[in-house]
């Protein structure tokens, strides 16, 4: 999807619309409901004409072994909790333009005043690096976010923003492409090294390797400095914001946001599901650490490269000498390379998560990050697609407790995704427990004290992925979630079915997990209400424009 459409920066007068002169300037359009001829639009739910649908029974799923259990600390406590979990939903990819302005700006009023009439806390948007700082070092647009913050600061909606210092395009979900800035890639192709590398040589472009963290190669500032510099522009620009639209900075820190290796790339069909990726640590940046951490115990043939017997990225664990049930993950050479990738990982957020903190103290915007969901092959000894995206979690060793404990550190809430899946809707032979996964990051999160914020990994809209979320908001095990985050605002959503969905789970959301169910008529006129639009003259009705 190209990202080619600019827009005026003047806004919308819901008082006179004349500036709505054909239903043409809309890209999408949802009809609520049909209403008489009027001079103005009132949008309302289908639930207004419809009976509601019987939801069935969730069958729960079979309980794991209590030893199962006991290796990752899992315990079952029981209880409810009854706070209330604000929700938020993410914005599209191409919010922002290449050219800088917002996307689509009438479809976004109108998508922003349903979305505040469902009772929806607010939204989330990528802050994309590659288009604020496209047109040079330190030279930054935020003309389309300002834009952005005003509409949801009318709509009376808070805004999350993540600072997006990846490329959008080549994983999951990605609808379009935004790639690094372009000094930062003409700095890529004059050292490659600056990305992630695997061990046949294949470069990464999403992300630039954490390996030259803290060397001045990005035109005499380090990465570090380049993100510290843009979070302080953010900061600067948006200071009567923060702490009051804006009320969250989820700080990126890999791929997809994500802390973690590129190891799974979708990209020219590099990686399939359920695939065990491969390690990230072959550019020379990342090479010269391990030499370094190999010689300093005396074992310099460690340092040489890693893993030779770690597979491809589409094999399973048990196809490989490294990730078998009882391979070299679990002797004494594995162990060092596995603690020195994943301590390299925990180093790196570390290091953007203290200058986030430092930038953004005393605005009153909290700090979040984003921990992968990786949950086919949990089930297995090695964990192998963990190990390969950095996370140190094995049926020996739990990887999670020192992410959580690191963002602690800093105040910063863990979010985390994949909360929408149940370990029964999962092929069998991935070996897949997402329940288990979430499960023992909630406990990690618990022990660490901090809070755990969710989100869906994939798009759904069915009534069994909202019920699972709902359970695991839950402190029934560990942490309950403090927030969270439905990926994503699109035309779909707004389906009549799904629409009811997401209104009824809001709904149950805001009543501390416990599921409700609407009445058949919006007889408080409050939660199904979207609003109106006047337009003087009109004489025939029109339909509610949705992004």
């Amino acid at each position: 999807m190209a990202l080619t459409l600019r827009s005026s920066t003047s806004f919308i007068n819901l008082k006179d619309t004349r500036s709505f002169k054909t239903l043409d300037e809309f890209s999408s359009m949802v009809c609520f409901t049909q209403i008489r001829a009027s001079c103005r639009l009132k949008a309302k739910s289908s639930m207004q004409e419809t009976q509601l649908l019987h939801e069935k029974t969730l069958n729960l799923e079979d309980r794991r072994s209590d030893k199962w259990e006991k290796l990752h600390g899992l315990t079952e406590a029981h209880g409810k909790s009854d706070s209330r979990v604000p929700v938020f939903v993410m914005l599209p990819l191409d919010t922002i333009s290449y050219g800088g302005h917002l996307n689509k700006p009438r479809a976004m009023n109108a998508s922003l005043m349903a979305l505040k009439s469902a009772g929806v806390e607010g939204v989330m948007v990528d802050a994309w690096w590659g288009l604020v700082e496209k047109e040079g070092p330190s030279k930054y647009n935020w003309e389309g976010y300002a834009e952005l913050v005003k509409m949801v600061q009318k709509h009376g909606l808070k805004l999350q923003v993540v600072m997006s210092f990846h490329q959008c395009g080549g994983n999951v979900g990605d609808s379009c492409s935004i790639p690094l800035p372009p000094w930062v890639l003409e700095e890529i192709r004059k050292n490659p090294d600056l990305v992630y590398t695997d061990r046949s040589g294949r470069r990464n472009p999403e992300y630039i390797s954490l390996g030259c963290d803290s060397l001045p190669v990005l035109g005499g500032r380090t990465p570090i400095q380049v993100y510290s510099d843009y979070m302080r522009s953010f900061r600067d620009t948006f200071k009567d914001y923060l702490g009051d639209v804006i009320v969250e900075i989820q700080v990126g820190m890999g791929p997809c946001g994500e802390l973690r290796y590129p190891s799974y790339p979708e990209s020219n069909g590099t990686w399939r599901f359920p695939g065990i990726g491969e390690f990230q640590c072959y550019d020379k940046y990342m090479r010269a650490s391990l030499q370094a951490s190999a010689e300093t115990l005396g074992k310099t043939d460690w340092g040489t490269s890693g893993p030779h017997d770690s597979g491809e990225y589409n094999q399973f664990p048990e196809d490989t000498a490294f990730f078998r049930r009882d391979g070299i993950w679990n002797n004494e050479y594995g162990q060092f390379f596995l603690k020195w990738y994943s301590g390299m990982l925990l180093e790196h957020g570390d290091r953007i998560l203290a200058a986030a903190k430092g930038i953004f103290q005393g605005t009153g915007a909290k700090l979040s990050g984003k921990v992968a969901g990786i949950h086919w092959h949990y089930r297995s000894r090695s964990h192998a697609p963990e190990l390969t995206a950095g996370y140190y979690n094995t049926r020996h060793q739990d990887g999670y407790l020192p992410i959580a404990r690191m963002m602690g550190k800093h105040g910063v809430v863990l979010n985390f995704t994949c909360m929408e899946m149940r370990d029964g809707e999962q092929p069998e032979n991935a070996n897949c427990s997402p329940e288990g996964l979430v499960r023992q990051v909630k406990m990690a999160t618990k022990a660490a004290k901090i809070e755990l914020a969710g989100e869906n990994a994939l798009e759904r809209y069915d009534a069994g992925a909202y019920a699972q979320v709902l359970t695991t908001s839950r402190s029934d095990s560990g942490n309950g979630l403090s927030a969270f985050t439905y990926l994503r605002l699109n035309k779909s959503l707004f389906d009549g079915e799904n629409w009811r969905h997401l209104v009824e789970f809001v709904k149950s959301m805001s009543d501390g997990g416990r599921s409700t169910r609407l009445p058949e008529s919006d007889t408080s006129r409050t939660d199904l209400y979207v609003g109106f639009i006047k337009e003087k003259n009109a004489s025939k009705t029109k339909e509610a424009a949705l992004v």
